[in-house]
């Protein structure tokens, strides 16, 4: 089976990268297609893959900064030739899905959200600093992304969601049925720490954008004078650290070693945006700790109100306040929280999606063979 992997574009290293990595395991041979890629944004074993960008690779400082040239992503994949390929695995949350499909050839599409930005630009345009001329301009465009958006889906032969939120989008969006597959965590390297070693801080691991509302965690502890470690980093690191109080800490970008460790000793770990699925969510609960996070999106697969965590309903200061509050009269039993998040382990990623394939390409050649005894 000659497979072809598709990636939205390769200038940072999130949960849809991990995604990617999983399914390059299942097909190591596979050539990764991509708008662009930047080597320093990712770890050192992506050289070794065979990973082959368009146009925009080319175009100035568009590894590092690929906003500006949104228009151009649509061009840029439908003028890929995947000629040869028995499967076309696309990992996509904006344009990866739009590559053209040749004859006979399988496009599955593991979609982590249908293009956010497009779908909801007003909540979007509201946590990004555009200019007077963007916000004029960007609008006719979103218009048209979504007539494309819907137009690439229904070209698909089959879809998979990374949460049930997501296959409710793509429902709700494109018209289109979806298979929820959760996405891939290694569960394995977290290790819970005995109770004695659990510190009095909470935890946030994200990466530092507007979108991700760690605005609103920093202010509730703020408001309530608790300690708060902030991993990570992004654009939005500025106007964070402006706003954070002396119980805030920003940590950077820290090890995966750093990162497990911290998880495992942090009272719980945070997360107040609506995320696809919440990598992190799951990672925090696997090293036996609570999840306090936004009741929307993937967490309300990944987290039990009040059995491995809390989930809050209103995206505020007040209901987050509110969340951690009751934290403070919760129990929570560490083996309960780990057995849950095992659920979402990397193997059990792993053998779904190979199941899928061959049951997508098993229909399509009961189809073919049906056809051919009509005929």
């Amino acid at each position: 089976m000659r497979v072809a992997l598709v990636h939205d574009y390769l200038n940072q290293y999130g949960g849809a990268e991990r995604v990617l990595e999983a399914l390059h395991t299942l097909f190591p041979d596979a050539p990764v297609y991509t708008s662009l890629y930047d080597p320093i944004a990712l770890p050192a074993h992506y050289q070794t893959w065979d990973i082959r960008t368009t146009f925009i690779q080319h175009l100035p400082g568009a590894p590092r900064r690929h906003q500006p040239y949104l228009a151009l992503y649509p061009f840029a994949f439908g003028r890929l030739k995947l000629t040869g390929y028995d499967v076309i695995l696309s990992s996509s949350s904006a344009f990866a899905k739009g590559v053209p499909k040749p004859p006979g050839a399988l496009h599955i599409c593991y979609c982590h959200s249908p293009m956010r930005f497009a779908w909801n630009f007003a909540h979007y345009a509201a946590r990004e600093q555009l200019s007077p001329l963007a916000r004029r301009l960007l609008p006719p465009l979103m218009a048209w992304l979504r007539r494309w958006d819907v137009r690439t889906a229904r070209a698909l032969d089959a879809i998979i969601a990374n949460s049930s939120a997501v296959a409710e989008r793509i429902r709700r969006y494109w018209g289109r049925e979806a298979t929820v597959i959760f996405p891939p965590v290694d569960v394995e390297r977290a290790q819970p720490a005995p109770p004695s070693e659990i510190e009095d801080y909470f935890l946030i691991v994200s990466r530092l954008v507007p979108y991700k509302r760690l605005d609103l965690a920093i202010a509730a502890c703020n408001a309530l004078g608790l300690r708060l470690k902030v991993v990570g980093d992004g654009r939005d690191r500025t106007r964070l650290q402006a706003q954070a109080g002396p119980t805030v800490e920003f940590l950077g970008t820290v090890s995966d070693e750093e990162k497990f460790a911290l998880y495992a000793r942090c009272r719980a770990a945070i997360f107040p945006a609506e995320d696809d699925f919440g990598i992190a969510q799951v990672e925090v609960q696997a090293a036996g700790r609570p999840a306090i996070a936004l009741a929307r999106g993937g967490a309300c697969d990944t987290v039990i109100d009040g059995v491995t965590g809390v989930l809050f309903a209103e995206q505020t200061v007040d209901g987050l306040i509110a969340a951690l509050q009751r934290f403070e009269h919760l129990t929570f039993s560490p083996e309960t929280i780990v057995a849950h998040a095992r659920r979402f382990s990397r193997d059990r990623f792993l053998g779904e999606i190979r199941t899928f394939i061959e049951s997508v390409r098993a229909e399509r050649g009961a189809r073919a063979h049906a056809a051919a005894l009509v005929s």
